[in-house]
């Protein structure tokens, strides 16, 4: 298996992934800019309800850390390696079917205090995190619009139901700045993981109207997108953090 190290052309497969092996390869494989980003979206769901109940976020957060922090992205290593971590196979599977069954039970327990109401969002849960990272049905989860739509909005409509147990507009509003900002975010991270998991060397030059020249590297080219995806993912834990606490203070 190889390292979790520099590719050909000297880039690590992520900007926030770690060299190393060990305990440094399940830090990579949380994706933490990322987890953290859409775990901001169940706690702006949350927020969103009229009286959140504190007890429903923190088990809404869990069920969607597990869901989508631990299961989906052991799942997205197994299927091709993008991260090319050295935990083995059988640790990945075991993660990915642990983090769905401790998901599942989150929101069993939350049909039992919230009602029948939530069974779709704990039924298509689970689909959507197999379907997206193992690209089932011939990749049409695994797209920007997919991801979009399960890693952005389905996780803010479901803290609100949890909360509430009905939907209002609101959350339907939020749910589709949710959609636009996941959708920016796959829009600017394609590129990015491009460069940095399969070209093996960037040459180029872009000439301006003053005669000079700038140099296209691989630097050159993620600086940009990596820039605004860091931005993007504090931003929207700030916006969460903020509204967390003017509704629980």
């Amino acid at each position: 298996m190889p390292e979790s190290s520099p590719v050909p052309g000297g880039l690590r497969p992520a900007y926030y992934a770690t060299v190393g092996g060990g305990w440094r390869d399940w830090w990579t494989l949380l994706h933490p800019p990322y987890t953290v980003w859409q775990l901001s979206y169940v706690v702006v769901g949350a927020s969103l309800a009229p009286r959140p109940s504190a007890t429903r976020l923190v088990a809404s957060v869990l069920a969607f850390f597990f869901a989508v922090g631990i299961a989906a992205h052991a799942l997205d290593e197994l299927h091709g390696r993008p991260l090319r971590t050295k935990i083995s196979s059988r640790a990945l599977m075991g993660v990915t079917v642990g983090g769905l069954a401790v998901a599942v039970t989150l929101g069993v327990l939350g049909v039992v205090k919230v009602g029948p109401v939530l069974v779709p969002f704990v039924v298509v849960g689970p689909l959507l995190v197999v379907a997206y990272n193992a690209e089932l049905f011939g990749g049409i989860v695994h797209s920007d619009v997919g991801f979009a739509a399960a890693w952005g909005c389905f996780p803010l409509l479901c803290a609100y139901v949890a909360e509430t147990s009905t939907m209002r507009l609101a959350p339907l509003l939020a749910a589709v700045g949710a959609f636009a900002l996941s959708y920016a975010q796959r829009k600017l991270s394609t590129p990015a993981r491009l460069v940095r998991r399969s070209a093996v060397a960037v040459d180029g030059l872009m000439r301006l109207t003053d005669g000079s020249t700038t140099p296209i590297e691989e630097r050159t080219l993620l600086a940009p997108l990596e820039q605004a995806l860091r931005a993007m993912s504090w931003s929207t834990v700030f916006l969460a953090a903020a509204l967390a606490v003017a509704r629980f203070s």
